[in-house]
């Protein structure tokens, strides 16, 4: 992270509470599930990846500096870095990006310029790493927003042991290119949560 888009210096953050979210424990709350129903959007894997970091970066305070954002670049076109995106009326409307490593998904930032589109690529991604082999999704810190759909707290230990386990795993990001019918995912979310 940088302090902010003016900064200069990197650092990394290993918070004494870590932040998940299990993936078998993704919470689709009642309006949510009629956001999903209402396919008045449309969600895409990997279509827009710098647009969606540049959706990230774009507030006033940004921990993305311009090192940050030519690296996650960088990540993306080495097959390490990935996005969901989020469209309404051919625009891009929210979404989610994240670097992979073995098993785990490391969620970097999301951003949303119309209601719940942070929440619908959310919802989608944590379909799609299940689907695809990660057994880890780090959200990095818990906020309001990630609790309400079923994110954690754990203490670093914790943390520290599921990363070591993700790791012996292999997930692959791209094994499944077409994402699912909204309703799909409704039914797998209401068998495993």
């Amino acid at each position: 992270m940088a302090e902010s888009a003016e900064s200069e210096e990197i650092f990394w953050v290993d918070p004494r509470f870590r932040g998940i979210l299990p993936l078998d424990g993704f919470h689709i709350s009642r309006s949510l599930a009629r956001t999903l129903r209402q396919q008045d959007y449309e969600v895409t894997l990997d279509r827009d990846f710098e647009g969606v970091l540049r959706g990230c970066a774009d507030r006033e305070e940004t921990w993305i500096n311009p090192r940050i954002f030519s690296l996650y670049l960088a990540l993306h076109r080495m097959g390490h870095a990935h996005s969901i995106e989020v469209w309404q009326c051919g625009q891009l409307a929210g979404g989610v990006y994240g670097v992979t490593l073995g098993g785990a998904f490391f969620g970097e930032s999301m951003f949303s310029r119309i209601p719940s589109a942070s929440k619908i690529a959310l919802a989608y991604l944590t379909d799609h790493l299940a689907r695809c082999g990660f057994t880890l999704f780090d959200t990095q810190f818990i906020t309001p927003h990630l609790a309400t759909m079923g994110g954690v707290e754990i203490p670093r230990a914790d943390y520290h042991d599921l990363l070591q386990d993700a790791l012996q795993h292999e997930g692959d990001f791209l094994k499944e290119t077409t994402l699912p019918p909204p309703q799909d995912i409704l039914q797998r979310s209401t068998q495993t949560s």
